[in-house]
């Protein structure tokens, strides 16, 4: 319920309440102390009339102004002196601005979209008075709020860039400074002189280590600013001759190719090179949390998807399985109901020793010899199917992405989704799309949210959810220097708990009499492959 008060035909404040008085979201537009307002609140209830159809109710110094919207009420406080059909007409527009922000009508949205609300309050109500305002305005307004946000966010990025390459760029010089002033000292005490034998000089310390000035030429890549600038110690001077084998010669590549990473934003640490298992892991398949019963069945369905940039597609390949677990020995000997209403045309193909006659004839997965139990904690896979096809209209999701080439050499990219299978829930949603190297994106528009990874040169779009209410989106954005054939092959990932195939356990009943049997289910759909060339 939305409330609105009026002082002097000055509009007080703004709130969202149930039927029964409960206060959900308000807001104020001048002065007034929270006693004041909150009395008002909760005196409304009160003055409601049970059978009564008015839309507003008197009291001594303030006129409520209401509209019922299902378990809500909208309401305008105002003074008896303010002028009723503005103030309908005001409240016309709450009525309007709430279904914009929020789904359903219920509590819980409304707390969820609060802040939008009162955000859209502000731009109908200025210092108490009415703003002569649409809702076309109102929504254009709260999202240049956000717009403003953005361009800050990027100044700032910006600011701090600079204030980065000016820190390296120093420390740089203090590196050239003290490398020239080394080897000033070591032309100074003579070419050849040293004090071990066959002329290594201090290239090897007395205790027989590596030297504290070959240490320092090793840890130059990943050393601080500080580290660089503190002068070296006298003990570390080195008197090598200039023709003696040095370790850490290569530094200033090694310095080239660090200073490339850390003008990128990323932090420079020693990390493992990947495993086998580590890189087979990011490919790994989404893991459920469903609690299993003593019958236990699991659909697993995987998707490879391979589409040309210009539209087409080149590879759709869907395999699945049916797996079966049982941990209770007395529901052995099972079979299981299953609900095909596909029409695709999904090739399936049961177990060598599943009864095929039985699952071709009444859909049932059932062993060949009933008086045999089927295996004890152990998955055991009953029925897989696969399916080929070169039509289009079989992709779940549709990727169109349009790189234009701009008049500043770069390129403008629009990149749109759109579910075609609305009876699916995609979750997880990551389309990722390859970027030039050391190219940082200028995000224009996102429906989602973006993450971009400097170190791989990616641009990571994620959607946590798409489905009917949510099928389509864009993603606008520039990129300096670039031509449209860098943002290809784009990669797509989600997983989802409804499957592709239209397959359903229906029921698991005992061999010997027929009885139901409780089990449980988990389906988990994903995209084993899928990308845009």
């Amino acid at each position: 319920m939305v409330f609105i008060a009026n002082v002097l035909s000055v509009l007080i404040a703004a709130a969202v309440c149930t039927k029964a008085g409960k206060t959900i979201v308000s807001r104020q537009f001048v002065e007034m102390t929270k006693a004041r307002i909150e009395g008002l609140l909760a005196a409304f209830p009160k003055l409601m009339t049970s059978g009564k159809q008015h839309t507003f109710v008197e009291t001594d110094s303030v006129r409520y102004v209401y509209q019922p919207l299902e378990k809500l009420y909208m309401l305008l406080i105002t003074t008896k002196a303010s002028n009723i059909l503005e103030d309908l007409e005001t409240l016309r527009l709450f009525s309007k601005v709430i279904p914009e922000y929020c789904r359903s009508l219920e509590e819980k949205e409304i707390i969820e979209n609060a802040f939008d609300l009162i955000f859209a309050f502000d731009e109908i109500v200025a210092l108490g008075y009415r703003e002569s305002v649409n809702l076309a305005q109102i929504k254009t307004f709260v999202e240049m709020d956000s717009h403003e946000e953005k361009l800050y966010q990027a100044v700032r990025q910006t600011q701090e860039r600079e204030a980065k390459q000016k820190m390296r760029e120093r420390a740089k010089e203090l590196q050239r400074q003290r490398m020239e002033m080394k080897k000033g000292q070591s032309g100074g005490r003579g070419g050849g002189g040293g004090s071990g034998p066959g002329g290594f000089g201090n290239s090897f310390s007395s205790s027989g280590g590596i030297s504290s000035d070959s240490i320092s030429s090793l840890s130059t890549p990943s050393a601080n600013i500080a580290e660089i600038s503190k002068p070296a110690p006298a003990a570390a001077k080195s008197t090598a001759p200039r023709n003696a084998l040095k370790l850490g010669g290569k530094s200033r590549d090694a310095d080239t190719f660090v200073d490339q990473l850390k003008n990128e934003g990323e932090k420079v640490v020693s990390t493992p090179l990947p495993t086998a298992a580590s890189s087979a892991s990011a490919k790994a398949k989404p893991v459920s949390d469903v609690p299993m019963d003593s019958v236990h069945l699991r659909m697993e369905d995987k998707v490879v998807i391979r589409i040309g940039r210009d539209g087409g597609l080149q590879t759709f390949e869907l395999s699945g399985l049916l797996s079966l677990r049982i941990s209770d020995e007395k529901y052995g000997r099972i079979k299981v109901q299953l609900d095909n209403t596909d029409q695709r045309g999904i090739q399936l193909q049961t177990h060598p020793n599943v009864d095929k006659e039985l699952f071709r004839s009444v859909n049932q997965i059932g062993l060949k010899n009933p008086a045999k139990p089927f295996p004890l904690n152990t998955d055991v896979g009953v029925l897989k199917w696969r399916y080929q096809t070169q039509d289009e209209s079989a992709v779940p999701l549709t990727i169109n992405c349009w790189p234009s080439e701009n008049a500043e050499g770069g390129c403008d990219v629009n990149i749109e989704y759109e579910l075609e299978h609305t009876r699916l829930e995609l979750q997880d949603v990551c389309i990722t799309i390859p970027l030039p190297m050391g190219i940082t994106p200028s995000i224009a528009e996102c429906d989602g949210d973006y993450n971009h990874d400097s170190r791989k040169n990616q641009l990571l779009w994620n959607l946590p959810v798409i489905d009917a209410s949510s099928k389509q989106g864009s993603m606008e954005f520039s990129v300096p220097s670039s031509i449209p054939g860098d943002f290809f092959p784009l990669d797509i990932t989600f997983s989802s708990k409804i499957p592709y195939a239209e397959l359903a356990p229906a029921k698991v009943m005992l061999v010997e009499d027929g009885s139901d049997v409780k089990f449980s289910t988990e389906t988990v759909f994903y995209t084993d492959k899928f990308e845009i060339v």
